[in-house]
């Protein structure tokens, strides 16, 4: 949703990033995404799973299958997780994280791809969603940024995987890019969809232009208690509107949504996502424990893992990566999914999957 406003020296990526997506749906969607495909091609990356080539359909496989079998819980930390399991347990890991409003159904057509060529594939419910619940009733339910991605690294020593490969957009994505940030040690390689998506509070507080903070209107509409009663009320409504807008030319039936439309039924679903875009506006405050970890993100810590980015038409203008190229130091490569929208690996399962692929393979 985009604009990118400079602060300290340094771009303001959450603002460009949930900037662009809205304009894409309201005002810019019919030239969005020109790039190549095979932009940036990564030496040595393998060639058996190349990136799809320009005018190849990128939907191909998507809306195959229809479940994600049986949900698993663990204990991860403050919660009692819920995730997806699928692939040998002797494969190299992959976790792959969704956003919001959406579920780990996103990934229904790229597990099985997946998992047949070996990977040990782990999507869970993000804190709010599905089956993921707290285990004390006294936890603040907390949606700044730190806070999630610590779900995800007690998720991984609750599963006894040191290192994994990393994939997600929108959520998912930050997440994905926060973990490598501060705990590279424990990530392969990195896919994030939309680029770098790290929160930085106070470029949140810079003004854009008018067209730009049109494309905020849900945050604002959250900051308010009729919003949140708004959302209560009409969550099922609200997010199909929200998929709509985010993927124009996806026709997703409605039994595809209403199946990622049970996760937003968890208890806790409203109070994390409000916390979420009020912590963002500074509206809402953090915890205390997690300040070590948004001082360093703040900074907006360079990337070194290998990484492949993947721009869409949601990006608008930016989806050619090279507003956030130089956040990633590491082993780098680009790909633009044309005529996808934000929900990436459920649109275009294969090209995605090819990413993780290669992004393993760097």
């Amino acid at each position: 949703m985009p604009s990118v406003v400079d602060v300290n020296g340094y771009l303001a990526w959450e603002s460009f990033e949930m900037i662009s997506r809205r304009l894409f749906g309201q005002t810019i969607a019919a030239g969005a995404a020109a790039a190549s495909l095979a932009a940036c091609s990564p030496k040595g990356a393998p060639a058996a799973a190349p990136a799809p080539a320009p005018g190849a359909d990128l939907r191909t496989g998507s809306g195959e299958h229809t479940s994600l079998g049986p949900v698993k819980q663990v204990t991860a930390g403050v919660l009692d997780m819920g995730y997806f399991e699928f692939g040998p347990a002797t494969g190299q890991p992959v976790v792959l994280l969704h956003g919001w409003p959406y579920d780990p159904y996103s990934y229904v057509d790229v597990v099985p791809l997946l998992a047949a060529q070996g990977y040990r594939v782990i999507v869970p419910f993000l804190r709010g969603y599905g089956s993921t619940t707290f285990l004390s009733a006294q936890t603040v339910r907390n949606g700044q940024q730190s806070a999630i991605a610590l779900d995800v690294i007690a998720l991984l020593d609750a599963l006894k995987i040191d290192k994994a490969v990393f994939g997600g957009y929108d959520w998912g994505s930050r997440t994905a890019a926060i973990i490598a940030a501060l705990w590279p040690e424990r990530v392969k390689a990195l896919v994030a969809v939309s680029g770098y998506l790290i929160t930085n509070l106070a470029a949140n507080q810079q003004p854009l232009p008018p067209a730009a903070e049109l494309g905020w209107w849900y945050q604002y509409y959250f900051a308010t208690e009729r919003g949140v009663l708004g959302y209560t009320e009409n969550r099922h409504d609200f997010n199909k509107l929200i998929w709509k807008n985010a993927s124009p030319a996806w026709n997703f039936d409605d039994a595809t949504f209403d199946r990622s439309a049970a996760a937003f039924e968890n208890p806790d679903h409203v109070a994390i996502v409000v916390h979420n875009y009020r912590w963002r506006l500074s509206l809402a405050p953090g915890e205390p424990q997690y300040d070590v970890y948004e001082q360093k993100l703040q900074t907006a810590p360079a990337i070194t893992v290998p990484t492949i980015t993947i721009g869409s038409d949601f990006d608008g203008a930016a989806a050619d990566g090279m507003a956030y190229r130089s956040k990633f130091t590491g082993k780098y490569d680009h790909r633009v999914f044309a005529g996808i929208g934000h929900n990436a690996p459920q649109e275009a399962p294969q090209p995605f999957t090819r990413a993780i692929v290669d992004a393993d393979h760097f």
